[in-house]
């Protein structure tokens, strides 16, 4: 059985996500934020450029939907470590087998200045590292390189699931898949994790498997983040480049391996009820390591 007939078989049921075991953000107010259980990071450290700050984000009003409204990542920088600003979200560490999915808009070149930094840009679950090579460190992420970096130039899509990884001097363990070119624009992206086997999912279109040590075995929190590659920002200048990342909503459903298409039915269904956040009710208790730093 090939990669795309097994994530149809996992994905194939339940049709429908018990209401107690969703997780759902339609990002409406920022002021709600932190009463529906997202953490804006401030600590300084992995991943992005050594010495950088990390700043706010922002919620706005859409401008291809009224009445809808976006969530706003920036980073910024003017090719110093001094003048570079990131931005992470996190939500709590409670999330382990399900479906996860968000809707974003990926960027290839800043809303001001000028071009060419490597910008990662990224919607994921994660585990802390506690330590390195630590056994029960898990994440699956997508992660957008439009300028390139990571020692290739190429603008590409990574979808990965880790093992684990030592940070200094950097090491990993991991499963990654490549969708090269531009990927700018709104897309639905959503990452599966079963008990075996992780699958990755864009536009409805599968792009990856992975499986083994890969798979995740710990709650993990879901986060958006947008940074910069170290080690190879753009030439310092005046005038600082700064990079967006737009959130539409993100979803949840604990044990539910749900395809695309359902995941895209039950945030309908939720938007038609107005209902801008769900909490998720039968999930892993929040895990009392709430880092916002990774």
């Amino acid at each position: 059985m090939n990669a795309a007939a097994v994530a149809l078989l996992l994905a194939a049921a339940p049709g429908v996500a018990a209401a107690e075991s969703v997780f759902f953000d339609d990002f409406s107010d920022v002021a709600a934020l932190a009463g529906a259980g997202w953490t804006l990071r401030s600590e300084r450290g992995h991943p992005g450029v050594p010495g950088a700050a990390w700043g706010p984000v922002q919620v706005l009003d859409d401008p291809a939907a009224p009445g809808n409204r976006l969530l706003r990542l920036q980073a910024q920088t003017d090719g110093t470590p001094a003048g570079t600003l990131q931005s992470q979200l996190c939500q709590q560490r409670r999330f382990l087998r399900g479906t996860y999915a968000a809707r974003v808009r990926f960027s290839d070149a800043p809303s001001a200045g000028a071009d060419g930094d490597p910008v990662v840009q990224s919607f994921y679950a994660v585990a802390p590292l506690r330590f390195d090579f630590d056994p029960e460190f898990s994440e699956v992420d997508f992660e957008y390189l439009p300028n390139g970096g990571w020692g290739s130039a190429a603008t590409r899509l990574y979808g990965i699931s880790w093992q684990t990884a030592r940070i200094e001097p950097w090491l990993a363990y991991n499963e990654a898949t490549v969708a090269p070119g531009s990927h700018a624009g709104w897309h639905v992206l959503v990452f599966q994790v079963g008990a075996d086997a992780t699958f990755h999912h864009v536009d409805g279109q599968l792009l990856a498997r992975h499986g083994g040590r890969n798979v995740p075995v710990t709650p993990m929190s879901i986060n958006f983040n947008l940074w910069f590659s170290p080690g190879g920002l753009g030439a310092p200048s005046a005038q600082p480049r700064r990079y967006e990342m737009d959130v539409d909503w993100v979803y949840f459903s604990s044990d539910a391996l749900l395809a695309p298409a359902q995941v895209q039915a039950e945030v309908d269904r939720l938007r038609r009820a107005g209902q801008p956040h769900v909490a998720l009710q039968d999930g892993a208790a929040a895990a009392a390591d709430e880092r916002c730093n990774f």
